[in-house]
């Protein structure tokens, strides 16, 4: 927690003050009934007023005047905000290696159950786009907030085909830079990028990556798949179809964006989970001022409400 006027804090020095004036008084007070009232008058009142309640109404006083002197002081508070117009594009591995079997029931519906899952968890207000390439980008969705528009996407993934993953990660970022925000810079954006082999053909996606870092916009990359991973071929031998994580997390690394390597499904929806909840808000400084002015209020009101039941007086 910060303050934007911290130097009024210095307020809250009056109450250590008030409380060494206010023991002084009760001193001044006890003297003054020893010497003007019996013994038996003294314990009456004594046994009739526990401690527990001369302390608390000051004690309530107290903790009213520091709540209330830090709401004068205007302390700040980081919260996690829904993004407005933020962007995210979900780029997807369609090609052939997916039909591996190492993740059940099988990479690519892995992937395409962990997006439902991301698609199920982000913010209505997000707006989402979506990438499926294998040898050349095979479908494009551009960034809406029409959520089933993606989810229609995902369900018709189809594995074949080489991994062309730098000319997908261009796709997106040509559709995430043509949106501005109203003082002409790129809006709030980012990709995900799943993946679970080397790239076959087209551009270098560590390319792509050093543009997305000009632009801001931070890939984050899920390698997914086992070094046993295989896909038959062919003439129906086995053909070994590794992840590259090393590759993805230099693409995420370059762009300032986090790298994942996950073998199983529910990893992988795990991972969606924090995706969801990091693309879909940014910290911002809130004053809570008014929280500790409603707690100040209560306070007072609950030392007068005591001092009036129990001793017909504030002090």
């Amino acid at each position: 927690m910060s303050f934007a006027e911290p130097l009024r804090l210095a307020a809250a020095l009056l109450v250590p003050v008030a409380a060494l004036l206010w023991a002084v008084e009760r001193r001044r007070r006890r003297k003054f009934a020893v010497r003007h009232a019996s013994a038996a008058v003294i314990g009456s009142v004594a046994a009739a007023a526990p401690a527990w309640r001369r302390r608390l109404p000051p004690a309530l006083f107290a903790a009213a005047a520091v709540a209330l002197a830090i709401a004068l002081a205007r302390p700040q508070a980081t919260l996690a905000v829904p993004v407005e117009r933020a962007s995210v594009m979900l780029v997807t591995d369609e090609s052939g290696s997916m039909l591996a079997q190492d993740v059940k029931p099988s990479r690519l519906e892995a992937i395409q159950g962990a997006a439902r899952s991301f698609m199920d968890r982000v913010p209505d207000r997000l707006l989402v786009g979506f990438a499926g390439y294998s040898a050349t980008v095979q479908s494009l969705v551009e960034p809406t907030t029409e959520h089933d528009t993606v989810r229609s996407a995902i369900d018709a993934l189809h594995a074949e085909g080489g991994t062309a993953t730098g000319d997908a990660l261009t796709a997106a970022l040509d559709r995430l830079e043509a949106r501005r925000a109203k003082d002409g810079k790129v809006a709030p954006a980012a990709v995900v990028l799943l993946s679970d082999g080397a790239t076959t053909v087209g551009s270098d996606p560590l390319r792509a990556a050093a543009r997305a870092a000009k632009l801001h916009i931070p890939i984050f990359t899920v390698a997914l798949g086992t070094a046993d991973g295989t896909v038959t071929g062919p003439q129906g031998e086995a053909t070994a179809v590794p992840p590259d994580p090393e590759t993805l997390r230099q693409v995420a690394a370059r762009s300032g964006a986090t790298a994942f390597t996950v073998s199983d499904a529910d990893e992988l929806d795990r991972i969606y989970e924090h995706l969801g909840s990091r693309i879909g808000t940014r910290k911002e400084q809130r004053e809570v001022s008014a929280a500790f002015a409603a707690g100040g209020l209560a306070l007072l009101l609950g030392g007068l409400g005591t001092g009036l039941r129990w001793r017909s007086r504030l002090a």
